[in-house]
């Protein structure tokens, strides 16, 4: 289905005594991806929000092959999983610079109404850029 990438230099900071990336940062990797995925497809993560409408997330997997050290160049292929509907899926994949396989992930976001804090359908104008 549809799918972008992104690559990007890890940094000092985002890792741990051993120099290895800490565990818990691949979230905010996963985060970018969907970010840069809605913009190559013509939505605004912000004017979203603008519009009153709140993607959380509600179901994050992360599968470890491989660790990501500092200065690594990483490449996170996010892909759309299916249509969405009231949710939305993803599935990612980080490789190093040497293209191995680091880590597979999933996540699944549900679209919010901000106001009312309740479920609501995927908008139209995201579909049919799809």
């Amino acid at each position: 289905m549809n799918f972008n990438k992104i690559s990007f230099r890890v940094r000092y900071g985002e890792t741990d005594q051993m120099g290895v990336v800490y565990h818990g940062n691949y979230p905010q990797y996963l985060e970018m991806g969907r970010i840069e995925w809605l913009r190559d497809f013509g939505v605004s993560y912000k004017k979203m929000e603008e519009n009153g409408i709140m993607l959380p997330v509600v179901s994050i997997q992360l599968n470890y092959k491989r660790s990501a050290f500092y200065d690594d160049v990483l490449t996170l292929k996010t892909t759309l999983k299916k249509t969405p509907t009231v949710r939305i899926e993803f599935d990612y994949e980080i490789h190093n610079q040497n293209n191995e396989l680091l880590v597979e992930a999933n996540t699944v976001l549900a679209f919010m109404d901000a106001k009312t804090k309740r479920p609501i359908r995927c908008p139209e104008y995201i579909l049919d850029k799809l």
